[in-house]
């Protein structure tokens, strides 16, 4: 996590972006949600929702007060659907008539390995999943959603959650919790893939944007080195973790209790949560060995 930042505005008032883009703040300030969840108007007449947030009467109510004379709402898009972004969705739809777009419901897109996790028991950890999250109309990677003057790319980007997308919006992407500036994304298996969020990551830094407007906390102005940072970030501790496993075999828990060692115990179970998702990619490319097999509590030995 990065130094706290002078990122602090009202909830529910909009704040003008750049021409036809407005972000409002709902109010549900959290360790995970930093200030809240971030929502943006997209367009001068028919408008692009993104991400109306949580299941918040005066959220809804903000966001509908955003509203022009001239002004209707006609898309939802949803990245994701966990519960700070999502439950507001169906609301706005019955207020507006506008159809939801989303990647699909809150297990799709999720890589068969974490398929095979959650079918022997394993739950995600977190943010919270809203499992009755279903959008009216499934977008794919490369789909393009279209609107008086404005035009969205879908960009599949799993890792954080299995139905995580971005959005491009000329050289602008919406980035929701995959890039964000005030923290690292989360990543907690079996809703989280370590290795689809790397791949990721790399595919979105091959390509030149200038702003990233991500789901929590400010703009980012440095696409390109912010995802350098994450990258890095998470190859530092994957060298963290292959060097203990070197000297001993371990839990994840076990591990996290090594690397971790000025955490709270309080935020240990977080910790082990993320030396897992490293642990799972790591198996995947046949780095690491699990014994009996691949769970969170199996001994994890170094396969060099």
């Amino acid at each position: 996590m990065l130094p706290p930042d002078d990122f602090d505005p009202t909830p529910g008032e909009p704040i003008a972006l750049a021409p036809g883009l407005r972000r409002i703040l709902a109010p549900n300030p959290s360790p995970m949600t930093y200030r809240g969840t971030n929502t943006y108007l997209l367009g001068e007449t028919d408008l692009a929702v993104i991400d109306p947030g949580p299941a918040s009467p005066d959220h809804l109510e903000a966001i509908l007060a955003a509203l022009g004379p001239d002004q209707r709402i006609s898309h939802i898009v949803v990245t994701h659907s966990h519960v700070d972004h999502s439950p507001l969705a169906r609301p706005l739809a019955e207020r507006t008539d506008a159809p939801i777009y989303a990647f699909g419901g809150s297990e799709a897109g999720r890589s068969a390995v974490m398929q095979q996790l959650a079918a022997k028991g394993l739950a995600g950890g977190g943010e919270g999943i809203d499992t009755a999250f279903a959008p009216d109309i499934a977008v794919g990677d490369g789909d393009l959603i279209e609107g008086a003057g404005w035009t969205l790319e879908v960009i599949h980007t799993p890792g954080h959650l299995g139905n995580h997308i971005a959005l491009g919006w000329g050289r602008h992407c919406f980035t929701a919790d995959h890039v964000m500036g005030w923290a690292s994304s989360l990543v907690s298996p079996p809703d989280g893939d370590l290795t689809d969020f790397m791949a990721a990551c790399r595919r979105l830094r091959a390509r030149d944007w200038d702003v990233f407007h991500p789901g929590h906390g400010a703009q980012i102005d440095d696409p390109g080195g912010r995802l350098d940072w994450l990258i890095e970030h998470r190859e530092a501790r994957e060298a963290q973790i292959r060097s203990a496993l070197a000297a001993a075999s371990d839990t994840a828990e076990g591990l996290a209790g090594r690397i971790y060692t000025d955490t709270p115990a309080a935020l240990l179970p977080a910790a082990t949560r993320n030396v897992f998702a490293h642990l799972v990619d790591l198996h995947g490319r046949n780095v690491v060995t699990a014994d009996p097999k691949l769970a969170v509590d199996a001994v994890f030995h170094d396969a060099g």
